[in-house]
């Protein structure tokens, strides 16, 4: 049996019940957006840790682990990956990718230390070892037109998404576009990065991490937060869809749940984009979402929300595809404010 992140085995505590008063995020200035959106610009993430996984066995040991496939990780290439409990519910999501010997887990600051502890209880004999890299490393991300101020930085600008390359500064990865900007995140020691961000400062605005977000929201990228813990299946956040899972690996936990989840046509929910109007303290991670004609239950939960540019707060929301037909979705409750729904920058498969 597997340890438990925030709850006792295989039982899932409510976001709504264990965090009632979620606390308002940053909202980033006018001018944070437009540098992002009509320049570059660039910003340390500060909301991100890493677990540096090393050792004979460590990717055969993360392999047995993850959804995704650690095995043929290759040097020249970055995935998404989720960690699961045994009965399929994501207790973390990663970006992965090899530096040398080492493999790196991105991962939400707040729950590294939990993951990363339930991790290493189950290395067991294998030769691996899984360490906090966060002090020691600098996470930054860039959007807009930055690959003429990155040409000071890295000898080459990756092109695909999740394509990677490795330069004395450390590592930088092309992710998902989002609202028509590229994005890439450059990773490396410390010392090393926070030398040549100046290279950067003369040519691309810093701005808030907060931005991050946004973007994040905007590129249909979900991340497991604290409050959504063990709350879906990857599925439910379109981690099939954005290759985070590969069924063609073999067993880690929670594997046999998220295969027939798959192949029985039974995900019935997705993840969407959406925006809601206004300033409001309630909307956060784990927020429940109810429909206008069944108020009595849920039929959905925040999983990332951010402040919109355009005003308001844009969200990545887990939903009963049925609740999308018709009617309306409310935050909070079925009188809440009302959802206006936003299309994905992809497209979701038909489900049967």
């Amino acid at each position: 049996m597997t340890a438990p992140l925030a709850s006792a085995p295989g039982t899932p505590v409510p976001a709504s019940a264990a965090h009632p008063a979620p606390a308002p995020f940053p909202r980033p200035a006018p001018a944070e957006f437009d540098a992002v959106l009509t320049r570059g610009a660039f910003m340390p993430l500060t909301q991100f840790g890493v677990i540096d996984a090393t050792g004979d066995d460590a990717a055969t040991f993360l392999h047995s682990q993850l959804t995704n496939d650690t095995q043929h990780l290759d040097a020249a290439n970055a995935r998404l990956a989720g960690y699961c409990s045994a009965k399929g519910r994501l207790l973390a999501s990663f970006l992965t990718w090899r530096t040398g010997e080492t493999i790196r887990l991105l991962v939400s600051k707040e729950i590294q230390p939990a993951v990363q502890k339930r991790l290493s209880m189950f290395v067991l004999r294998a030769k691996a070892k899984l360490v906090d890299a966060s002090a020691d490393l600098a996470v930054v991300g860039l959007a807009g037109d930055v690959r003429p101020a990155l040409s000071h930085v890295f000898d080459a600008i990756p092109d695909g998404v999740h394509v990677k390359v490795d330069g004395p500064a450390g590592s930088l990865i092309h992710v998902p576009d989002a609202a028509g900007r590229l994005r890439y995140l450059w990773i490396g020691p410390k010392a090393d990065v926070e030398a040549r961000l100046p290279l950067l400062e003369g040519k691309l605005a810093r701005v808030s991490p907060a931005v991050w977000d946004w973007l994040d929201i905007r590129a249909g990228e979900p991340r497991i937060t604290q409050p959504v813990v063990e709350q879906f299946v990857p599925q439910m956040i379109n981690f099939d869809v954005l290759g985070g899972v590969n069924f063609r690996k073999g067993c880690y936990p929670g594997q046999e749940v998220v295969a027939r989840s798959q192949y029985r046509g039974t995900i019935k929910r997705r993840t969407s984009l959406a925006n809601v109007a206004g300033e409001l303290a309630n909307v956060a991670a784990g927020a429940e979402l109810f429909h206008s004609d069944d108020p009595g239950q849920p039929c959905g939960m925040v999983v990332n929300a951010a402040s919109a540019p355009e005003g308001g707060v844009d969200m990545l929301v887990e939903i009963k595809l049925a609740a999308l037909e018709a009617g309306s979705v409310h935050l909070g409750a079925a009188d809440g404010p009302a959802l206006t729904f936003l299309p994905l920058p992809y497209s979701l498969p038909t489900e049967v």
